[in-house]
């Protein structure tokens, strides 16, 4: 199955990945007719549930078991034939449809909802005295010459906590500060990895909560920072930064079009008993449906144990996600409850951590960028790398010369820095013997914004699309409102991206011809909650005079140049008297 395939599995549609839905797998879009002979409402809700059954099974052994049984244009039907029956008889939707993880309303905020249990961070340790120490202090305590340990993967994402009702998921929440999290529970319903329904087995809880962890696959997230590099926006400095903020969103259909994948490793509440070990536990959420570790290791003995932190940090470059060490636990969970939590972390877990890495990583993939002016410059998609103290997972290539003279090219082994302490470079490549490496990079010859034809000056390459070119317009705004040009408070870089984003503004002129409808077009933007900070973009009537540059400040987005905001037409609705001469906040 096609990487991409995967990913755009995942995807809402956007601007920029249109796709017609984002539950349809495969990128043709398979339409499937309509049944042609009359159905009962019986034959009706018995198709329902027999197609919500098939789609819930090939969900999970294409997300979570990675083998899927049937095409994706097979799968396309399937999926289609239960859309149109839920919209023939929208009475028969229910929550847990595979067709209902996209499409709740964008929130206000962020609920702050508190957790059934403390999620509780792990004491780590880098050296194997440590992890011996750790060993014998177990034994002492418990009194035994012998302790079984569950060794798996200590994954650099998200924490967060799940719970089922019924075997429905009902709520799901961030980690926050380990008593109080962030209710995400809409962002998470559009991870495919994740079953909105338990496997209908017997011995499924009335009531149960998990703990798990939302995180990238590493070729997923440099797919997603090529597209945010490509297109202007800020890319993500590491996964992990990636899926945290995807998973914060207040719209869900922008987590939706994020490639995350989520891992379930611990019960924290559970209505029937507990399975007496911790083995026992993972292979349970295993068999309700819930995605765990692949790499584990029941150890007999912390020597098992080290052995097994040496192979998993031996393979840590080719797993296809980002961990930075191993999580040991003590196996029996009565032993568990014997040894007891400190304030912060329990006393029977640790995180066996991995050497830091040295400055030296892989680039991935190098992509164009566009900037303001239309200059189009490389940079190098790198597989994170940590330089002092700061995840690093791009750099400049500042340009074609530059790239050519140091021979970079994709699949390259590199030296990493931060000049001058800031600014992530490539120093060099550093050979590796007997590597196959791919061909030269070149740049492109239309631009990767636009399409429009690319020029050359001397070194430098440049987009010939002008204020076609999305990434020019929005830097023209930006310049055209900033502090030194127009100063109009608050068009900062997020609303001048949505504005054109979203075609509201395909010219300098378009900001003149706003309407105060069009700020209900801009999403989730809490600065909006009090109407005099919305964006009452209004076109005066009649022609502009001279005699507007008497009107206050505040009535006035371009006030401090007033014969231009005169020329352009544009006025803010009037503060109230004694609210102050201040511009309207749009974007702080």
């Amino acid at each position: 199955m096609a990487i991409a395939a995967k990913v755009k599995a995942n995807m809402a549609p956007s601007p920029f990945d249109p796709l017609p839905s984002p539950m349809i797998r495969s990128s043709r879009y398979v339409l499937c007719s309509s049944l042609s002979s009359p159905m009962t409402h019986a034959d009706i809700l018995a198709r329902l549930i027999a197609l919500r059954d098939e789609i819930r099974r090939h969900d999970y052994l294409y997300y979570v078991k990675d083998h899927p049984e049937i095409s994706d244009s097979k799968y396309d039907r399937l999926f289609r034939e239960l859309i149109e029956l839920e919209q023939a008889h929208p009475e028969l939707v229910t929550p847990d449809s595979p067709s209902q993880r996209v499409g709740a309303p964008p929130l206000e905020e962020l609920v702050k909802v508190p957790h059934e249990q403390p999620m509780l961070s792990l004491d780590s340790i880098v050296d194997q005295s440590e992890v011996q120490a750790f060993d014998q202090r177990i034994k002492r305590e418990l009194e035994t010459l012998s302790v079984e340990y569950s060794a798996e993967p200590k994954f650099d994402g998200l924490s967060v906590e799940l719970m089922y009702d019924h075997g429905i998921f009902t709520r799901g929440a961030t980690r926050g500060d380990g008593t109080i999290g962030e209710d995400v529970t809409i962002n998470l319903r559009t991870i495919r990895s994740l079953p909105l329904r338990l496997h209908a087995q017997s011995g499924l809880p009335d009531h149960l909560v998990v703990r798990g962890e939302v995180y990238m696959h590493l070729d997923n997230f440099q797919a997603l920072n090529r597209r945010m590099t490509e297109r202007g926006d800020d890319a993500f400095a590491n996964p992990r930064n990636a899926a945290s903020g995807s998973l914060r969103q207040l719209d869900s259909t922008i987590t939706a079009t994020r490639p995350l994948v989520v891992t379930c490793y611990e019960i924290m509440a559970l209505s029937t008993p507990v399975p007496p070990t911790h083995w026992d536990e993972l292979e349970t959420l295993a068999r309700w449906g819930l995605p765990t570790p692949v790499r584990r290791q029941l150890c007999a003995s912390i020597d098992e144990v080290v052995s097994f932190h040496r192979e998993t940090e031996s393979v840590r470059d080719q797993l296809p996600y980002e961990i930075d060490g191993v999580v040991v636990k003590v196996n029996r969970r009565d032993w568990q409850g014997r040894l007891g939590m400190k304030s912060r972390s329990p006393r029977w877990a640790i995180a066996y951590k991995f050497t830091p890495r040295k400055e030296v990583t892989i680039v991935q993939d190098i992509v164009v960028s566009v900037g303001r002016s239309g200059t189009l410059t490389p940079v190098a998609l790198l597989k994170p790398v940590e330089v002092g103290g700061v995840t690093i997972s791009r750099a400049t290539l500042h340009n074609a010369d530059e790239v050519a003279r140091k021979d970079i090219r994709i699949g390259d082994t590199v030296k990493v820095e931060r000049a001058g302490d800031v600014i992530p470079a490539i120093t060099e490549r550093v050979p590796v013997p007997g590597e196959h490496r791919s061909t030269p990079f070149r740049m492109p010859d239309h631009c990767p914004v636009c399409g429009s034809n690319v020029g050359r000056e001397g070194a430098y390459f440049y987009c010939t699309g002008q204020l076609v070119c999305g990434a020019q317009l929005k830097g023209a705004i930006e310049h055209f409102a900033s502090k030194h040009a127009l100063n109009i408070e608050g068009l900062g870089k997020k609303t001048v991206a949505q504005l054109v984003d979203k075609g509201l503004v395909r010219s300098l002129a378009d900001l003149y011809r706003l309407q105060p409808a069009d700020a209900t077009e801009l999403g989730d933007l809490r600065r909006f909650d009090n109407p005099r900070k919305l964006a009452a973009f209004v076109v005066l009537e009649g022609d502009p005079t001279d005699d507007m540059a008497n009107t206050r400040r505040g009535d006035f987005l371009v006030a401090k140049d007033a014969r231009a905001a005169a020329r352009g037409r544009v006025a803010l609705e009037r503060p109230p008297v004694g609210e102050g001469d201040g511009a309207v906040e749009l974007d702080r």
